[in-house]
């Protein structure tokens, strides 16, 4: 079938990219299969987090389809791009309708991108990952292939304005191997070890990372353990739950 709206959708966010003067420093992509099914498992510090990841599979010609909360498919501009662009929206108190949905889609070849902590992390830390994308790779037969991303996090994320100036904000994204969830593993144990691998990638993207906190004007996107001024993991938490 046609991409009538996901390839105009990239090219409008690379056009903005560019505008921004975006610095993209991607590495790994090579591991995303250019044909087959497959779950792509990202951290989530950023509102823009699944455009990035989406970015990733394009120099093996893929698209991905994400899943994501009901409420952004409700929107009157984001519903309708989100819907034509094929991405798979998630009702929290009903999540066995989307888990079917991108079961059938992973078993017809597609891409699953998903973001196991559910929810942005305001340390900017990786969050304890849900189980749900082990069980679709076991269940699809597909394998999963985790990734991480630095610095979207200052264009747009939770309770932050947007900084959508051109401001040459570096953005670092690392791919790394493929993880196969084998059918008679436990789920728990795959999705700590890509839980695992994720926060190799993460700490190899900051590493990596050309703007070091002690250059930055601003340390609010910094995560407290690197020496920023971002909530610690324990504050975030506290902060969720009020």
């Amino acid at each position: 079938m046609a991409e009538l709206v996901y390839r105009p959708v990239i090219g409008a966010a690379r056009t903005m990219f560019k505008a921004l003067d975006l610095k993209i420093d991607t590495q790994g992509a090579e591991h995303i299969p250019r044909t087959g099914g497959a779950v792509l498992v990202s951290n989530h510090i950023s509102y823009l987090d699944f455009i990035f990841s989406g970015l990733a599979a394009l120099p093996q010609k893929r698209l991905v389809r994400f899943m994501a909360k009901d409420s952004v498919f409700k929107h009157k501009i984001s519903g309708p791009l989100m819907r034509g662009m094929k991405h798979i929206p998630v009702d929290r108190e009903n999540g066995g309708q989307a888990y079917a949905q991108a079961l059938a889609s992973l078993r017809a070849g597609e891409i699953i991108g998903v973001f196991p902590e559910a929810t942005i992390s305001q340390s900017f830390t990786l969050k304890s990952f849900k189980s749900g994308a082990a069980r679709m790779a076991q269940e699809a037969g597909v394998p999963l292939i985790p990734m991480a991303l630095w610095g979207t996090q200052r264009l747009w994320t939770k309770g932050r304005p947007r900084n959508f100036r051109r401001s040459h904000i570096p953005v670092t994204i690392r791919v790394g191997e493929q993880i196969e969830a084998a059918a008679d593993q436990y789920a728990g144990a795959i999705t700590r070890r890509v839980r695992e691998r994720a926060q190799e990638l993460l700490e190899a993207a900051q590493r990596a990372y050309p703007v070091r906190p002690k250059d930055a004007t601003d340390t609010w996107w910094v995560p407290a353990h690197l020496g920023g001024t971002a909530p610690t993991p324990a504050e975030a938490r506290a902060a969720e739950a009020r």
